[in-house]
């Protein structure tokens, strides 16, 4: 068997260290024999006589060409210096990223951007036990007592302040109280908790069992909703550790809460001695991966390769990471990464022997184990090659470029910033990555105020929108949603934020409208509104007729036509597989009705992130497509003879992880539980006035016929395709009971984030004021009978104008705006009759 590529593969990947603490001073109190233990007090003069001492002391003094002693490393490493040492540890050791925990109390630590020095990319993560006891630290300004409620807001408001700039958070709740988290704490329970810590006096150590369980809830809840890992301690640790709680079996309960079951945890030290109940864990829950740092180097050679084996048991392999858990001293850096090239090695060779891998499976594995799951897991880029993704992780390395893709400097990749303007275009900025990292992450792009209020048709404010050539606001990029460009690897994009200056949102911006009416939401009733779309999209192929370029349906065929999806899949298969690599998933693809006309189906998410998502559905559709030669378009009304494309949008409430539009039970009447009703009725009395918002254009209407399924008649039904709202049961759901309803009148030309915003005021209206739901008509609309939605933009925007309620949450500016907008598209489109089909280059 050759094994040699294997071998290489070890030797030759630079990893991905996902777990590490502060590097100490030469004249730090820590003393350097604690390198090899975990002991401390009389237990650490036992420490010569271990395993683990003997081979790792052998390891450092070979690689600084010294005697074998530890009083000759220690002379060597006083002569040296703290910057030679690390150079020389970190050169051999061939770490491209580390994410650092800097909670660990340790004497004399540098701070995080001292190693960026010796790494290309350093970047944090938050141990929030550490941020909970340096907030109750601190005096309240009126000089009251901390509360729950006030810790609890100081707490969250910091994790959220801090979510953009960090790659995880972390728990050592197994040091102070275990594993055995209560899912169910009270506040009461944790304000008793508060006190008796505060009792104690300062500086504040957090030891109380329910405040701990409520501080891990809180911050993974926070962790959750910012897509952020949590990383947890288990296993073995110093005396401080009572290791009967470190087993992650422990945790059953946080992972069987359906709260959390997006969330993502990794269980750090390969959980030894636990290492097969981790591997198990991994196996059978989605949030669960393992990071098997410490664990190499710090048993025996036997040690590790049980420990790493257990993990491989039952785990997928692209669950299981590396990591140092480097501390103090950056030898423990290089020994956590020589060890675990070794380790993996062997591991993934005896695979290899037993039958259990081939070859190119086992060379495979080894890049994941060692460096690709944990750049995927924490975000550090999208690609193979590490790049950092946050502004406060740079390289330092001016002398040592980075690569990207081949040969391609990383100074020469580009970001594009996106927003998307009030008329539903989507627009960019582009700036170099370095600049990102260096200014624009922090301080943002200036973007006049007047392109807020540019309609579809022009780059020009629309009268009367308060939008003018006059005051600029800042184009703050989201770093959570930075992603690398499927079709243009070498670059990247991100979603941006409008601010009037950091840390203060513009008042036009589409994002944080909709963020503010998900809050309103959440305080009021805590609810979440969870939304997935269908977009149905044209596919335009190029002809030349009469010596004129025309752009004509890519075919002709009917409704999920194989042979059309057959003609397209080199088109869809690429842009599913561009989707699943920025974290979206399809659910669905089909041909539909219209000439040219396909269907993608995204799953739910939060409403905040489905638009997001939805923003970069479009983005990859119309790119893939250009790239086959074709032009995609989401034009609600290409062909006025021919069925118009929508862009559905299937919405439910959650609370605490739970669907609540949902009945409870089948005693329900129509299936849905009464805040489902009182919200769906809130958003059917004003549809009227949505549709401005959701069928933004002139030629929206052309899409909104009757007996066209897309809804023209104001009433809901079930299963029934030509209700503008259609309370649904897809497979699955039990008999009897609907998981969600659909609205059809939006489309693609819509700002998602607007749209989404006005449906959920609505719905909070209709929960507010308990609107009481109407009878659903099950049968094709009887047009004598029930009143017809607006049949034009016209309508609509005076139904908007009667709508006052509007204002208290989208703001009385950003609807000045929109109205604006939507007068200039009727006054444009009127009178230029052929105008809507320059909107395939558009929309």
């Amino acid at each position: 068997m050759e094994l040699s590529e294997l071998r290489k593969a070890v030797e030759e990947v630079e990893v991905v260290d996902g777990h590490a603490h502060n590097i100490v001073s030469l004249d730090s109190n820590f003393a350097f024999i604690q390198a090899f233990s975990e002991a401390y007090g009389d237990a650490l003069t036992f420490a010569p006589n271990t395993l683990c001492f003997k081979r790792n002391l052998r390891d450092i003094a070979e690689l600084y060409g010294i005697e074998l002693s530890l009083q000759g490393v220690e002379e060597y490493r006083r002569v040296s210096g703290i910057q030679s040492i690390c150079s020389t540890c970190f050169k051999a050791a061939r770490i491209n990223a580390i994410l650092i925990d800097n909670g660990l109390k340790l004497d004399k630590k540098h701070d995080i951007e001292w190693h960026k020095s010796f790494a290309p990319i350093v970047g944090r993560i938050l141990r929030i036990q550490r941020l909970a006891e340096e907030i109750l630290d601190e005096d309240l300004p009126d000089g009251s007592s901390w509360t729950v409620d006030s810790f609890t807001k100081a707490f969250i408001s910091k994790l959220k302040s801090v979510a953009g700039e960090i790659f995880g958070l972390k728990s050592i709740a197994a040091y102070h109280s275990g594993l055995e988290i209560n899912t169910n704490v009270t506040k009461q329970d944790a304000e008793e908790g508060l006190r008796q810590v505060l009792i104690a006096g300062k500086p504040v150590r957090i030891a109380n069992k329910n405040l701990i369980d409520y501080i891990f809830l809180q911050s993974l809840e926070v962790a959750q909703s910012y897509d952020l890992p949590m990383q947890i301690h288990t296993g073995f640790g110093d005396k401080d550790l009572d290791m009967r709680l470190s087993n992650p079996l422990l945790l059953r309960a946080v992972l069987e809460d359906k709260r959390f079951s997006k969330s993502r945890i990794v269980l750090l030290h390969a959980s030894y001695p636990f290492s097969r109940e981790a591997s198990y864990l991994a196996s059978v829950y989605s949030q669960v991966y393992l990071d098997f740092g410490l664990a190499i180097p710090k048993l025996s050679v036997h040690g590790m390769i049980s420990s790493l084996k257990e993990l491989l048991e039952l785990a997928p392999i692209n669950k299981v990471m590396f990591s140092t858990d480097g501390y103090a001293f950056p030898e423990t850096f290089y020994l956590g990464a020589k060890k675990s090239r070794e380790i993996v090695f062997s591991v993934l060779r005896d695979a290899c022997i037993d039958g259990d891998l081939s070859i190119p499976e086992a060379v495979e594995a080894a890049k994941d184990i060692l460096a690709r799951n944990a750049t995927h897991f924490y975000k550090i880029s999208s690609a193979n090659n590490v790049v950092s993704s946050v502004n406060n992780v740079v390289s330092s390395h001016s002398k040592l470029p980075q690569k990207l893709n081949g040969d391609l400097d990383i100074d020469a990749s580009l970001v594009r910033i996106l927003w998307v303007d009030g008329s539903g275009q989507h627009r960019c900025r582009a700036i170099p990555k370095k600049r990102l990292n260096e200014i624009v992450a922090k301080n943002g792009v200036g973007l006049a105020f007047a392109v807020m209020g540019f309609p579809s048709y022009m780059d020009g404010p629309a009268d009367g929108s308060g939008l003018t050539a006059v005051g600029e606001t800042r184009l703050m990029p989201d770093l959570s949603t930075i992603r690398r460009i499927p079709w243009n690897k070498q670059d990247e994009m991100v979603l941006a934020d409008m601010y009037v200056k950091p840390g203060e949102a513009w008042e036009y911006c589409p994002r944080d409208a909709l963020r503010r009416v998900s809050k309103i939401l959440k305080d009021e009733f805590d609810l979440e509104m969870n939304a997935g779309f269908e977009n149905e999209f044209i596919l335009l192929k190029s002809i030349t007729r009469e010596g004129k370029k025309e752009w004509v349906p890519f075919d002709s065929s009917l409704y999920c036509c194989s042979s059309a999806f057959d003609a397209a899949s080199p088109v869809l298969r690429e842009v599913a597989a561009a989707l699943q690599s920025l974290g979206i998933s399809v659910e669905q693809l089909h041909a539909e009705a219209a000439k040219g006309q396909f269907e993608l189906v995204l799953k739910y998410t939060i409403c905040t992130k489905a638009a997001d998502n939805l923003v970069y559905t479009r983005e990859v559709v119309r790119a893939i497509a250009r790239k086959h030669g074709l032009l995609a378009t989401f034009i609600p009304k290409y062909a006025l003879d021919d069925l118009g494309s929508g862009s559905h949008v299937h919405l439910s409430l959650w609370r605490n992880g739970q669907n609540v539009f949902m009945a409870s039970d089948r005693s329900s009447k129509h299936g849905i539980s009464t805040v489902g009703k009182e919200f769906m009725a809130g958003i059917l009395h004003h549809l009227p006035s949505i549709l401005a918002f959701i069928a933004p254009l002139p030629n929206s209407y052309d899409r909104l016929q009757p007996n066209t399924w897309s809804g023209a008649y104001l009433f809901w039904g079930n299963e029934n395709k030509e209700a503008p709202l259609r309370a649904s049961s897809p497979p699955g759901t039990p008999n009897g009971l609907v998981s969600n309803f659909e609205i059809k009148s939006f489309d693609g030309s819509a700002n998602p984030y607007l749209g989404l915003a006005a449906i959920l005021a609505a719905g909070i209206d209709g929960l507010r004021r308990h609107l009481p739901l109407p009878e659903p008509v099950d049968t094709n609309p009887n047009p004598e009978v029930l009143q017809r939605l607006p049949a034009s933009l016209s309508e609509s925007l005076d139904a908007l104008h009667k709508d006052d309620f509007f204002k208290q949450f989208i703001g009385d500016k950003l609807l000045t705006a929109i109205k604006a907008i939507r007068k200039a598209e009727i006054d444009h489109y009127t009178k230029h009759k052929d105008a809507y089909k320059q909107l395939i280059h558009r929309i």
